[in-house]
């Protein structure tokens, strides 16, 4: 029952957003197809693509990405080359006492003390090392998992830029919708003063009425007159607003069209929840941060396990006598701290901490969600509703308009009657557009706690 009702309560405003931005001034009309149209999905695809904050959101993702790549890296030997040259300042010698080599057959192999130079002028030693990390690898793999994971994070709040991005378009675009609607109910209403007026000067021409009453009228065609002007302002300036949240010239000349019909989210409040449970991107961010905070877990685990590693060195003294040359070796690494007074076991007990304090940050962004969507849903159900009277009284006002005014032409009712109708008229059009903002508004505000885009 409620979308039969819903399609005709905004059947004027549909057909009201269909017609371009200052399309009519005094009941004139321009040429058609002046400006092309633009529907509200290409228009939240063109934000997409050039909004400034989304893409440097977007750029965030790239960089997480090179972030994995980089901790990958660490799987693989590292290698690192070291060269030290200098020149010597206290000349080191080495000494060699008599006999320090013993004798043979009673005879002094060296028979009297020899002093041998380290090096003469530059001297130095050239190193390099290849290490395999082996039981580091488990800790490597946590690391890179916590990094794709931050990347996850980074793309998640990408989601949420594009998300506010879209509900600030589509308010911009329903502001258009509703000035052009107002805009077209105001020179409907111009007409209708246009067409009195020309009646109350016949009236005058025969004395049926005073000159002050159709000064009167002439006063409120004035008025409303000035009502399109500034409509037609507004409008402008409205679509300028959309064009710069597009990332674009802001004189670009576009027309709207109509909205589409109701969807079943906002219908259901079951699958409103559902939707946005799904969708949300807070929800996934602290999801993303429960699995990131268990991760940081078991990083602190990790740290009673000893780095054991394979490790190649090289070792060249450079210029020197009597230092041996190309010395390489091969072998196994060990790296650990035995004791650290209970220092790995705080960190293990405040990460299990964090890994709690994120699953209850999880539970309570899920109830914030569902409060909000809950709120929003209620809303755009009242407003609806709001709609729906605002549009029957803006029908009955209408009718009643053409009654008395067909009979002030048969001089059936007094010009008075006339004026205070087409006051009601108008005020029946302002409750109507302003419902008709408010549904809009609301409207956005519910897409935009599901989550979509």
């Amino acid at each position: 029952m409620m979308q039969p009702r819903y399609t005709k309560a905004l059947g004027g405003a549909i057909a009201g957003a269909a017609l371009m931005a200052g399309t009519l001034l005094l009941g004139q009309e321009p040429p058609a197809g002046d400006a092309p149209v633009l529907s509200l999905s290409q228009a939240i695809h063109v934000a997409m693509e050039n909004n400034r904050p989304v893409n440097i959101a977007k750029l965030d993702i790239v960089k997480s990405q090179w972030a994995v790549a980089q901790t990958k890296t660490k799987r693989f030997p590292a290698i690192n080359t070291y060269l030290f040259a200098s020149g010597d300042i206290t000349s080191p010698t080495f000494n060699f006492p008599a006999e320090l080599f013993g004798k043979v057959n009673g005879v002094p192999v060296q028979s009297k003390n020899v002093q041998l130079s380290l090096s003469h002028g530059v001297t130095g030693y050239a190193s390099a090392q290849v290490a395999q990390p082996l039981s580091q690898l488990y800790q490597i793999h946590l690391a890179i998992r916590e990094q794709q994971l931050s990347a996850d994070l980074s793309g998640e709040q990408y989601k949420g830029k594009r998300q506010s991005l879209a509900a600030d378009v589509k308010q911009a675009y329903y502001a258009v919708l509703q000035t052009e609607s107002s805009l077209d109910a105001a020179q409907a209403l111009a007409k209708q003063y246009e067409e009195t007026d020309r009646v109350a000067l016949q009236y005058l021409a025969q004395e049926s009425v005073l000159k002050s009453d159709s000064l009167q009228v002439k006063a409120k065609l004035a008025q409303s007159r000035y009502q399109i002007i500034q409509l037609r302002d507004t409008l402008d300036t409205q679509k300028e607003h959309l064009n710069e949240l597009l990332g674009r010239d802001l004189d670009i000349p576009f027309r709207t069209e109509a909205v589409p019909p109701i969807s079943p989210a906002e219908m259901d409040l079951k699958v409103a929840r559902q939707t946005a449970l799904q969708q949300r991107p807070e929800i996934k961010e602290a999801a993303i941060d429960v699995s990131r905070a268990n991760y940081d877990k078991k990083l602190a685990k990790a740290k009673y396990i000893p780095d054991v590693g394979a490790a190649i060195h090289y070792l060249d003294p450079i210029n020197t006598e009597v230092l041996p040359q190309n010395i390489l070796s091969a072998g196994v690494e060990l790296k650990w701290d035995p004791f650290d007074w209970g220092g790995r076991r705080d960190e293990v007990q405040q990460k299990d901490v964090s890994l709690q304090q994120s699953h209850y940050q999880l539970q309570e962004t899920q109830a914030q969600v569902l409060l909000d969507v809950d709120n929003n849903f209620r809303k755009l159900g009242e407003s609806r509703s709001l709609l729906e009277v605002a549009q029957a009284g803006r029908d009955a006002a209408n009718e009643k308009m053409r009654e008395v005014s067909d009979q002030f032409k048969h001089s059936a009712v007094l010009l008075r009657d006339v004026l205070e109708q087409q006051a009601a008229v108008a005020n029946a059009d302002h409750d109507y557009e302003e419902s008709l903002l408010s549904f809009w508004n609301a409207k956005a505000l519910f897409e935009k706690a599901l989550g979509e885009e």
